[in-house]
């Protein structure tokens, strides 16, 4: 039994494979005009389809709707039942349908008509119907499906999903999206994290900010070493200017040289000190501290005073890695 599940399941990727793989020789020009309306549309695009082209097309929609085209999915029943009333002249519906027969067109059609909405199609059959009244047409037609009865949609829903993301690529390239725009699509994730993200997010505020005058002595500054925990301590002028940063180091420096507690902390701190802007991306903040090999550092506003403190371990915690 083993050796003809595997012997099915080898069967079908092959069938799929093969079918996909003529896929290319379909960028056509009703490929074209189909993602220059894309890109050009001023309202949405409604991606619509029954049955699997229905699940793929949800999928399609939402692949649009990240990458910088605004989509959402209608199902062509819920269409007929009021939903109808969501499309707009400005808008497009790209209607999935392999056989560009589904029964619900019959009456979608007319009143896209009516209304005057671009229709797109993707489907396997140029003469259907939905070709007929398309302004586009994406051509995802196959030989066979790799289902062994020839029943089950397989090989057409694979063109289609590829087809998809074809089109949802193009035009993405096309309107020059980057990781920042679609990490403002996705602000929860990951990427989001690590794009969106700037220093002043993250950094920490109040009470929380280690800091003494340049007034202060070695003694002050470590206590404020203590109370911290962040290893390093911000040495501010009357104007809260970071004139220097007093570290752990620092203090182990200071007292093996022999220096005294009651010191000015200018003598033991290391002057001018490394600093980050507080509107620096969070990502590129992280790598500076990695490089630098140090932990933790002052964060400075525009004006160049202190406006907090940041370690790694902030970082981490924001999903920055």
């Amino acid at each position: 039994m083993s050796d003809s599940l595997l012997a099915a399941a080898k069967n079908t990727l092959l069938l799929e494979l093969h079918e996909a793989s003529k896929l290319p020789e379909r960028l056509d020009e009703g490929f074209l005009k189909a993602a220059k309306a894309v890109l050009h549309c001023n309202g949405k695009v409604i991606v619509s389809g029954m049955g699997k082209s229905g699940h793929i097309g949800r999928k399609l929609a939402a692949t649009l709707a990240s990458t910088g085209t605004p989509a959402f999915f209608v199902h062509p029943a819920e269409a007929l039942h009021g939903d109808l009333g969501m499309i707009e002249s400005r808008d497009i519906l790209l209607f999935i349908s392999y056989s560009g027969t589904a029964k619900e067109l019959d009456f979608i059609l007319p009143r896209l008509a009516e209304k005057q909405v671009l229709l797109l199609a993707i489907t396997g059959k140029n003469t259907s119907p939905l070709a007929q009244a398309a302004h586009a047409v994406i051509d995802i037609s196959i030989e066979r499906e790799a289902c062994p009865m020839h029943l089950a949609p397989t090989s057409s829903t694979v063109n289609t999903l590829m087809m998809g993301d074809a089109l949802a690529m193009a035009v993405m390239q096309a309107r020059g999206f980057n990781e920042e725009d679609f990490a403002r699509s996705h602000p929860a994730g990951a990427l989001g994290a690590r794009l969106l993200n700037r220093v002043h997010h993250l950094m920490r505020q109040g009470e929380n900010v280690p800091q003494v005058t340049d007034s202060a002595t070695v003694m002050d500054a470590m206590l404020e070493l203590s109370r911290t925990g962040l290893g390093m301590v911000p040495v501010v002028n009357t104007r809260t200017e970071v004139s220097g940063v007093f570290t752990d180091g620092d203090l182990r420096r200071w007292l093996v040289g022999g220096g005294k507690l009651e010191d000015s902390v200018t003598q033991a701190m290391t002057r001018g000190g490394f600093t980050l802007n507080a509107d620096s991306r969070a990502v590129e903040a992280k790598e500076q501290l990695m490089n630098r090999r140090i932990s933790a550092a002052p964060v400075t506003d525009s004006n160049h005073k202190l406006a907090g403190a940041i370690n790694l371990q902030d970082f981490w915690q924001a999903g920055i890695l």
